[in-house]
């Protein structure tokens, strides 16, 4: 193997869409990207945030198109694909990151509560997972991966939304990888545990000061799924701390 081949970055030249990129587990995700040579389509609904992300990341090199997207909103995904289109061409790997927390006792969730949670979480993997879907047939394939969590297999109390937006979104994922499989379409989910996301380093809630991962651990999970074989699938991926609990957790 020459010294070129053996340096060569891994997503060299591909197109990597990143929902939820301004902060946390998306924007790791999308710096270990672009340290890997992809070029990248980012959206949030927070653009001051995510306009720093596309800073930081083109003065590194990168290419970068960054657009302010609520991924629970129809057109609005849309629109955000269609410039997709028109600026790259193509998706090679979608990355449904993007996503709300809103919790309580179940009596006391509200339905605008709810309908966030589900519409960051869920409904957007689906809406982002469906525009992806129709390029990626047309071009010959490529790869979705969804951002869960161990929450999707062991809840905890209070957590009804996002326990429900997070088995949904393991649902999904199959549905996807096996709609996908005539079309060389490949799904996979990747389940965090704790992760030491800006959120809770600042929420100064007892619940986070349990053990915690890197958001940078995550994205090279993130990076190597993405990388995988053509052939292969990690179809689940479940990364936490070794002394988080999870079986049995309370």
């Amino acid at each position: 193997m020459s010294r070129k081949a053996q340096f060569m970055p891994q997503l060299d030249g591909q197109v990597c869409v990143i929902t939820g990129a301004n902060q946390g587990i998306g924007k790791a995700i999308a710096e270990a990207f672009a340290a890997e040579g992809a070029k990248l389509a980012l959206c949030a609904r927070n653009m001051e945030k995510l306009g720093k992300v596309e800073k930081e990341l083109t003065q590194g090199g990168a290419d970068v198109l960054a657009v302010s997207t609520d991924v629970s909103d129809d057109a609005a995904v849309e629109q955000f694909f269609n410039l997709i289109q028109e600026r790259f061409g193509r998706v090679d790997v979608l990355i449904n990151n993007a996503g709300a927390f809103d919790g309580g006792r179940l009596d006391q969730v509200t339905t605008e509560g709810w309908n966030n949670v589900i519409g960051a979480c869920l409904t957007g993997a689906f809406l982002c997972s469906r525009s992806a879907f129709s390029m990626m047939k047309e071009q010959g394939g490529g790869r979705i991966i969804n951002i869960g969590s161990i929450s999707a297999q062991r809840t905890r109390e209070a957590c009804g939304p996002y326990t429900a937006a997070k088995f949904g979104v393991w649902g999904l994922t199959q549905a996807t990888a096996l709609d996908g499989r005539p079309f060389g379409i490949i799904c996979s989910c990747l389940h965090p545990g704790n992760v030491r996301v800006e959120r809770r380093v600042e929420s100064g809630l007892t619940s986070d000061d349990e053990p915690m991962m890197s958001m940078e651990t995550i994205a090279k999970v993130a990076l190597t799924m993405a990388t995988l074989p053509p052939e292969v699938n990690m179809l689940e991926a479940i990364v936490l701390p070794n002394e988080q609990l999870y079986v049995g957790r309370g």
